[in-house]
């Protein structure tokens, strides 16, 4: 099972703007901004915070187990980005102010997280109070970093960010979000790191819980839900699966947002043998196989990938058939859904890896 949840909140720290608060802004900036001469270095950090009460709700019944959590940012046209270098989350050590500001307002907005503040220039509570322009303060070590590097070219991020999860639900440290910033200190004061050296990286942009766009920054908790049990059910043959069709049963066009759905699919051989049974062979449900029969759903419109072929998305199987669950809490509304099938079978030289596209499509409606 993939799960989303959406971002409580998110802002951009600017370096050189001090206390201006960008709590509002579509897009957040992780920059890095060096002057013709070398001598002015200013960057940008992000902070975005979800709420996890219902995955720890979930965690604490039973629902989500061995869950793996990863950080999706969505990119939005970052430019001059360097051949190589990493990008970094941690977990934020103090709790701060959105704020209702945009980076460009005029006069600016100074209520809110800034560089300099957690809460806006009137209540004047700095991140740090030995460093005025702290840009945040966060916990560092074992445990408390992701990362993930990439290449010049303009990507989406999704980042690992389970230990830090762990951190967070098993109650070692307060949730207060996530700093996403390239490697560099408190107040920017390390001339070795990432964002102190004068060495020019690019801007990375991605789009806020603001955005108009379908690409809000989301939070995905990925397990493997799936179970087995096939009662009297018979398997699909190696020769079946060879030259296999699927399809679905009861497939809908349109489930309301939030619903929690049973999706149900079956594999049989193209062309039947012919029997003397009842029920003819084309009828006659079998199981696909065990472990290594996944599901990925994309964006018809974009192809997208919103759940990758993995553990998080194998095939069920009951005494009618085969299934897998989504939950679409989470899925933009008012798009189309496309499900594709991924199914693995026998092994060595009898190894077969087969991929079903056969347009079946949803759409998530208000």
């Amino acid at each position: 099972m993939h799960f989303f949840t959406f971002a409580e909140k998110d802002t951009t720290l600017y370096q050189d703007s001090g206390s201006l608060n960008a709590g509002l802004d579509e897009i957040l900036e992780v920059r890095k901004d060096v002057s013709d001469t070398g001598e002015s270095v200013n960057v940008s950090r992000v902070l975005i915070r979800f709420d996890i009460s219902q995955i720890s709700a979930s965690i604490g019944n039973g629902t989500i187990t061995n869950p793996s959590f990863f950080l999706n940012l969505f990119d939005a046209k970052s430019t001059n980005l360097a051949t190589s270098q990493s990008l970094f989350a941690y977990p934020v050590s103090q709790s701060w102010i959105m704020g209702d500001g945009r980076s460009y307002d005029n006069p600016r907005t100074t209520e809110g997280a800034s560089f300099n503040f957690r809460d806006g220039a009137s209540d004047g509570t700095l991140w740090e109070p030995s460093v005025s322009a702290s840009g945040c303060t966060w916990f560092s070590g074992s445990g408390y970093e992701a990362s993930q590097s990439f290449g010049h070219n303009t990507i989406d991020v999704r980042m690992d960010v389970t230990d830090i999860m762990n951190k967070w639900l098993e109650g070692t440290v307060a949730n207060d979000g996530f700093i996403v910033k390239r490697s560099g200190s408190v107040g920017n004061l390390n001339p070795n790191s990432d964002e102190g050296s004068t060495t020019r990286f690019g801007n990375l942009s991605f789009f806020s819980s603001d955005t108009h766009t379908k690409y809000p920054p989301t939070l995905e908790t990925v397990w493997d839900d799936s179970r087995w049990s096939t009662g009297s059910l018979s398997p699909l043959s190696q020769t079946d699966i060879e030259d296999m069709v699927v399809y679905m049963k009861g497939l809908r066009p349109e489930y309301k947002e939030n619903s929690k759905i049973k999706f149900r699919l079956v594999g049989r051989a193209r062309f039947p043998e012919a029997t003397y049974a009842t029920t003819p062979a084309n009828l006659s449900v079998k199981y696909l196989p065990s472990g290594s029969s996944f599901y990925s759903i994309k964006d018809a419109e974009t192809d997208d990938v919103i759940v990758p072929f993995g553990t998080g998305s194998r095939i069920s199987c009951d005494s009618i058939g085969n299934f897998f669950r989504l939950d679409l809490n989470g899925y933009q509304p008012e798009r189309y859904y496309r499900l594709e099938y991924r199914i693995q079978s026998g092994s060595g030289v009898e190894e077969t890896d087969q991929f079903f596209d056969e347009g079946f499509t949803f759409k998530v409606t208000q």
